[in-house]
């Protein structure tokens, strides 16, 4: 099972009306690593990720997990979805429950955990991500970076085999861009498989073992950070990372 990608799409397109958004898109993520999408806004980064988890159905082509063909009709999607955490750059919290009710709702309604094994695991997991002191607040008590954090905890308290994380910083004042990357970065030492939609450039070099580059919908271009960053092959990748170095922003 180790050489069997976590995820994998072949060939996949998806249109929203006339507008094509994905172009024959081709990705494998190996396990324990981190893939960066990188591009222009619109590129289809968000949608990517939306595909990948089931949020949206496909017009072609087909998405593996761990091997097993996830866009399969048969599939259980519901399954599937079970086994990927998500984490949007809208925190998506519900605001009439505490932290620790927030994060053990889906182990407990969907995986059927146990309220005490799911309550000790949110409350290691926010031990772990600075937040030991939170699991009673609710989320209008808490900073944006605390909020994010605290949807990380969610994601992670289902142990999914796979994060996608869509732009988790987008939202966020940057003077607290720093401490949900941390976490990002703690993740990746120990081993999360993730494939993340950013605009941080700096980070995405930093801890990205793959990067693919997206323009109208397409994979234009992908390899190591280093080569992506250093020796782009596409003259459109040098324009866009010009802009980035030209802004400040890498």
């Amino acid at each position: 099972m180790s050489g069997v990608p976590v995820l994998r799409m072949e060939s996949v397109r998806k249109s929203f009306g006339g507008a094509v958004v994905l172009r024959d898109v081709d990705l494998e993520v190996a396990p324990h690593t981190v893939t960066a999408l990188i591009g222009a806004s619109g590129s289809g980064k968000s949608t990517l990720l939306r595909c990948a988890n089931l949020l949206e159905e496909i017009d072609d082509g087909a998405i593996w997990l761990d091997g097993e063909e996830i866009t399969d009709p048969r599939t259980d999607q519901d399954a599937v979805r079970r086994r990927i955490g998500v984490v949007f750059q809208a925190y998506n919290l519900f605001p009439h429950m505490t932290v620790l009710k927030n994060i053990t709702l889906a182990p407990r309604r969907v995986h059927g955990v146990s309220r005490a094994e799911a309550e000790a695991r949110a409350r290691e997991l926010l031990e772990r991500l600075g937040l030991g002191g939170k699991a009673s607040e609710y989320p209008d008590r808490l900073s944006g970076g605390q909020q994010q954090r605290v949807a990380i905890v969610r994601a992670l308290a289902v142990r999914p085999r796979l994060l996608l994380l869509d732009e988790i910083t987008a939202a966020l004042d940057p003077e607290l861009v720093g401490e949900v990357l941390t976490v990002v970065r703690g993740l990746k030492d120990e081993g999360m498989t993730m494939v993340l939609a950013t605009h941080e450039m700096g980070f995405a070099r930093e801890v990205a073992d793959q990067v693919c580059f997206l323009e109208d919908g397409v994979v234009l271009e992908h390899g190591t950070a280093r080569q992506i960053f250093e020796e782009p092959r596409q003259e459109r990748t040098r324009r866009f990372l010009r802009r980035i170095v030209e802004a400040g922003r890498l």
